[in-house]
């Protein structure tokens, strides 16, 4: 795997079986032409950074690759509804080379609020972050976050470097245009360093500032108002100089933002991004109107950071990931496999009378939650009435509407669809009204339901019934049968409270969407398009972390073999990639939630005008028409987007 400042000395095609359906990461034959007059020592200084780097923006679908290919710097405008993120990428590629190492030169970027007219802010930090898009098998995916409000980047010779900018709009956000900009600026290579590092010059010329400030404070007793305010004004000047100076960029606070400081503070030689952000009045809601549950398996967590099942540190970890996956408007669930795939899955690691699974079920943010059929930590008298006596706690909460229990995950024979209506009666024995979800793609192959596989796969619910209640199906057996969707629904009973979910895993493939590594950025965000239009009231994804075995944090992230890349790692340890120990989110992870977001857009433009209407829509602007033909360019998402702003927003 690569990893932020790696040199390459050139430029590398994906490996093969990762590039998808040529998903233009910007590779070409040869590097890009640029004229350019400047040679010798250049001291970035003194010189525009215009012309040391090239710097453009590209919407969140673009693949940016180490070839991308310079493009006009133009303003950046979004959209977003409050409790929405919006993202934004930005490309720098330096045109000449101005470090004396193997870098081609260091730029300091930089950000600030964004600000509306009414004086309401969107903060750095808080709202306002940025991520460095780090290559994984040589495919841009991992998103490192980066230091704010001033980071600092090592740009590698003819190469393009990509930064994600994400706003996340809080729910009571005023509604309004903020304006911002991302200021970037060629430095020498040692500035980092030295801000980091503080001289014995540097250290005594603070001294000096800060005792002349204390000098001119304490001796005020008896002097004269007016004295007063003017010590205390020389004083403040003095200490925002301070504050606001390269040694404690770092910790810049939210409320003391670097669009406050003085102009000839920040270069005029600077490269500015212009940043709007409309927000308006719609907000997208807390629960997530479509449940996506995904899988966390636990038994990663174990191995890799090296916690014992039911220790203490085994519960701050499966917590970690849990509260960090819900801002991408996830249910997760944690899971490990057993013999021919029965599967223990909880929401959950504590027993249902325990205060943390109240916290954990009746988060808003929730919406599913699964509870595991047999005790997830074992005692002694845990097994003996387990399920009974967790199923008695839970029916008497208002949170039971959110219940699921997944005990097998695509039973093939007949012994294991049996085994599962086994462990379904006596669920239901407890709960006549749980739900009972159980994933499938065929019927059992050693007794045909019907005369043909497919005839087969439509005939599970038949012999499932009652034993299951979410009948969810891989997108993979429609193939770019979009209308065998109507076959599956007609066999199912809603009055009696059945519901189709699907789900994607090793298929479908290219150029269905699916959230594979290298495939197309609208082809990740597209897989909710394509749930939207065939009305699943559901989607479960098999698995989030599970990555190769590995027993060091910082290890390598492995694929497992024999699935495609990226099948099964939405995320990564945020210790492969520096100190931290917070979860690194994939870019795709960040497109399913812009995905389940359009989802909102989509279920709000047909509250108002129809079902119908909202499919004419999604079509009519080009975004989905079917698993082969949806939008492989950003704007026609912007189009659809901008037209449910247009139409909703004085009655949302």
């Amino acid at each position: 795997m690569d990893y932020p400042g790696n040199s390459q000395d050139m430029a590398v095609p994906p490996v093969e079986g990762v590039a998808g359906g040529g998903t233009a990461y910007g590779w070409n034959d040869g590097g890009l032409n640029v004229s350019n007059p400047l040679k010798g020592s250049i001291d970035p200084t003194e010189v525009p950074t215009a012309d040391l780097v090239h710097v453009w923006c590209l919407p969140s679908t673009a693949n940016v690759g180490p070839q991308e290919v310079p493009r006009n710097l133009e303003p950046v405008n979004l959209l977003a509804a409050r409790n929405e993120r919006e993202s934004v990428q930005l490309a720098i590629r330096p045109k000449v080379s101005w470090s004396g190492s193997s870098v081609a030169g260091v730029v300091q970027v930089q950000c600030c609020d964004l600000c509306s007219a009414s004086g309401d802010r969107l903060i750095v930090g808080q709202s306002l972050k940025l991520r460095r898009v780090v290559p994984i098998l040589g495919v841009p995916d991992a998103l490192v976050p980066l230091d704010l409000p001033i980071s600092q980047i090592s740009l590698q010779p003819g190469e393009t470097t990509a930064v994600w900018v994400s706003i996340d709009v809080p729910n009571e956000q005023p509604p309004g245009l903020y304006e911002g900009e991302i200021i970037i600026n060629a430095t020498k290579a040692d500035t980092e360093s030295s801000s980091q590092c503080l001289g014995k010059a540097e250290k005594h010329q603070l001294f000096t500032e800060l005792r002349n400030c204390l000098d001119a404070l304490e001796p005020i007793d008896g002097k004269p108002l007016d004295e007063v305010v003017e010590r205390v004004k020389s004083s403040t000047t003095s200490l925002r100089k301070v504050l606001l100076s390269s040694s404690f960029s770092e910790f810049f606070s939210d409320n003391g933002p670097v669009d406050m400081m003085d102009e000839d503070a920040i270069s005029n030689l600077s490269v500015r991004v212009k940043l709007s952000l409309t927000v308006w009045d719609f907000i997208i809601p807390t629960t997530p109107s479509l449940p996506a549950v995904f899988g966390i398996s636990d038994t990663v967590i174990e191995d890799r950071f090296g916690v014992g099942h039911g220790s203490s540190e085994w519960y701050d970890a499966l917590e970690q990931h849990f509260k960090w996956l819900l801002q991408y408007r996830i249910s997760p669930y944690f899971c490990r496999w057993g013999d021919s795939m029965r599967v223990l899955t909880y929401t959950s690691p504590w027993p249902a009378d325990h205060p943390k699974s109240d916290e954990y079920f009746s988060d808003p943010r929730l919406a599913a939650y699964a509870v595991p059929h047999s005790p997830v930590v074992s005692c002694n008298d845990a097994a003996k009435d387990y399920l009974q006596k967790e199923i008695e706690i839970l029916r008497t909460k208002s949170h039971w509407k959110k219940a699921y229990f997944y005990l097998w995950d695509e039973p093939l024979n007949m012994e294991q669809y049996e085994s599962l209506c086994n462990m379904a009666s006596e669920v239901h024995a407890y709960a006549p009204d749980a739900r009972v979800l159980t994933t499938y793609y065929c019927g059992p192959s050693d007794a045909p339901l019907a005369p043909t596989p497919f005839e087969a796969f439509l005939k599970v619910p038949k012999f499932l019934r009652p034993h299951t209640q979410i009948y969810c199906t891989s997108e993979w057996v429609f193939g770019n049968r979009e209308d065998l969707v109507k076959d599956v629904i007609s066999e199912l009973h809603p009055e009696n409270g059945e519901e189709w979910w699907t789900y994607v895993c090793m298929g479908p493939s290219d150029p269905h969407p699916n959230w594979h590594l290298g495939m197309r950025g609208t082809q990740h965000r597209a897989v909710m398009w394509r749930v939207w239009k065939e009305g699943g009231t559901g989607f479960l994804y098999w698995g989030a972390n599970c990555y190769e075995k590995a027993t060091v944090p910082s290890a390598e992230i492995r694929f497992r073999r024999g699935l495609p890349p990226g099948d099964g790692v939405l995320y990564y340890p945020g210790e492969v990639f520096s100190s931290s120990k917070q979860p690194v989110a994939s870019l795709r992870l960040e497109r399913i939630l812009s995905g389940l977001q359009d989802f909102e857009y989509l279920k709000l433009y047909a509250s108002r005008y129809g079902k119908e209407e909202a499919l004419t829509l999604l079509e009519k602007t080009g975004v989905y028409l079917g698993p082969e033909r949806y939008t492989h360019e950003h704007m026609a998402i912007d189009i659809m987007r901008g037209e449910i702003f247009s139409s909703c927003r004085s009655c949302s």
